[in-house]
């Protein structure tokens, strides 16, 4: 066969690419036609046509592989997407949300983001579900009912229409949690649609009773069923009857025996508790969370007044320290407050705990020996005193997949952490030391090792190089590649 001479690459691309089209066209067609659709009987009434009555089509109800043929005809250019989530543009999984939005259109993807609090950043396709009247009626009725859920029906049905108009291809959910949504209308109408999903999970909430984290008491009802909560004083809090027991049931219900929705987690201990869960019987992928490498990097010090680093040292008085480093928001006892209150009183005068994040009442209420600073908003102000501490210390007690670790480690700071959930697993030996959780002298030695090789291991260019592995558009293209269009 005479070779086909490629004067112009880019023309040979698109013809190629309008063959494709064209063949996936007509295997649709195809595929349309084979599929049979169930017309619906009238009712005895309606099949006699009298005087002054016009004979009417039969209404069509599609089977869940014609509609989605009918979407995949729809869209044979144009792939859509609707993202789902409580928040975008702030806090972790928000700012996940809207990066992953920005690199889904940049890659040829039409999408929309659904929140339930708060507003969306400019320019974005975005719609609320709800009001903020919504969210604090949901969230007090869960508070009297245990019920988180299973309130926001009318937000929730307005929300379904607004997913029949925009014809999503893909609706890929984060937190659902949240006083937003309805999860039973939700659930109930996504596994007829013919949409396929992709579930986000970032805390343990979707196989649980109640809870969102249960490492900390060493809880494992989850695994077989819920009952008696000891828990109900957090997240999503209670203060009237328990029915972890029934929302366990409920959500087994509604969450399993989808046809095709795929789990996302961002750690391999998070996969680990899904497999073990009633979502088991779904496939699983890691994808870490990644971090803005253009925001958290290195921040050299330098004796000029403009220069943030500079100025922390000076006005916290930690000239000739060695910096330990906490971040939180909120801090709590999980969160390994009173972890560095233990710790504080073993380490030697040359070095000095600095928290950050902390209220006005546990400011006042720490030790001399910890620096208490209050909450920031600014990821450059972090970025700074990740980059002034010698050591990032995470004494977390229940986590997913922190993302302060990575952050820290981005700005050449070592990284010292609990095994706790998936906490350790954003760290090597090049780049910080895990310890066992409620260790503090395990700690206590961590430092020393660390503070004794400074220079030698343990160094900013080895944390550095740790922390591109979670660039986030590194790991936004891995969504992609690996969830979108790899399954």
């Amino acid at each position: 066969m005479k070779k086909r001479h490629i004067s112009d690459p880019l023309a040979e691309a698109r013809r190629l690419e309008q063959e494709r089209l064209e063949r996936e066209r007509q295997e649709m067609i195809m595929a349309q036609n084979d599929i049979s659709v169930i017309s619906l009987d009238n009712n005895i009434e309606n099949s006699y046509i009298g005087q002054g009555m016009t004979e009417r089509e039969p209404e069509v109800l599609y089977t869940k592989e014609a509609k989605r043929v009918v979407r995949s005809l729809n869209h044979l250019e144009t792939r859509r997407v609707m993202l789902v989530n409580t928040v975008v543009g702030t806090g972790s999984v928000g700012r996940l949300v809207e990066g992953l939005y920005n690199t889904l259109t940049a890659n040829g993807y039409e999408c929309m983001v659904a929140y339930g609090r708060d507003t969306h950043p400019e320019g974005m396709n975005a719609y609320r579900i709800g009001q903020d009247i919504d969210v604090y009626i949901h969230g007090a009725l869960s508070r009297l009912t245990d019920r988180h859920g299973f309130y926001s029906k009318r937000a929730t049905l307005e929300f379904i229409n607004v997913i029949e108009e925009f014809s999503p291809d893909i609706i890929h959910l984060h937190n659902v949690h949240g006083y937003y949504l309805n999860i039973r209308v939700l659930f109930e109408y996504l596994k007829t649609s013919g949409i396929r999903v992709i579930w986000t999970l970032h805390d343990c909430w979707t196989f649980t009773g109640h809870c969102s984290h249960f490492e900390y008491i060493g809880c494992m009802k989850w695994t077989t069923g819920c009952y008696s909560c000891e828990q109900l004083s957090e997240y999503p809090k209670s203060v009237g009857k328990d029915n972890s027991q029934r929302n366990y049931a409920d959500k087994k219900e509604l969450f399993t025996g989808f046809d095709d929705l795929t789990i996302v987690t961002p750690s391999q201990w998070l996969k680990s508790r899904v497999e073990q869960s009633f979502m088991g019987e779904y496939h699983t992928v890691v994808v870490p969370t990644g971090i803005d490498t253009s925001v958290f990097h290195p921040i050299a010090e330098e004796r000029k007044d403009d220069n943030l680093v500079f100025r922390l040292r000076n006005s916290l008085n930690l000239r000739n320290k060695n910096v330990l480093l906490g971040v939180a928001n909120p801090w709590r006892t999980r969160k390994g407050i009173m972890q560095f209150v233990s710790l504080s009183k073993l380490i030697n005068e040359r070095c000095v705990i600095v928290l950050v994040g902390l209220d006005d009442d546990q400011i006042s209420s720490l030790p001399e020996s910890i620096i208490g600073i209050g909450h920031t908003d600014s990821v450059y102000e972090l970025a700074a005193l990740y980059s002034m501490a010698d050591i990032y210390v995470n004494l977390t007690l229940e986590d997913t997949f922190p993302t302060t670790n990575i952050e820290a480690l981005a700005c050449g700071t070592p990284v010292i952490t609990y095994r706790s959930g998936g906490s350790a697993e954003s760290i090597d030996d090049t780049c910080g030391i895990a310890v066992e959780r409620n260790s503090v002298q395990g700690v206590v030695a961590a430092i020393d090792t660390i503070l004794s090789q400074k220079g030698i291991a343990y160094t900013a260019d080895d944390c550095v190089r740790h922390a591109m592995l979670y660039d986030k558009e590194t790991r936004f293209e891995e969504y992609i590649r690996e969830v979108y269009e790899g399954m």
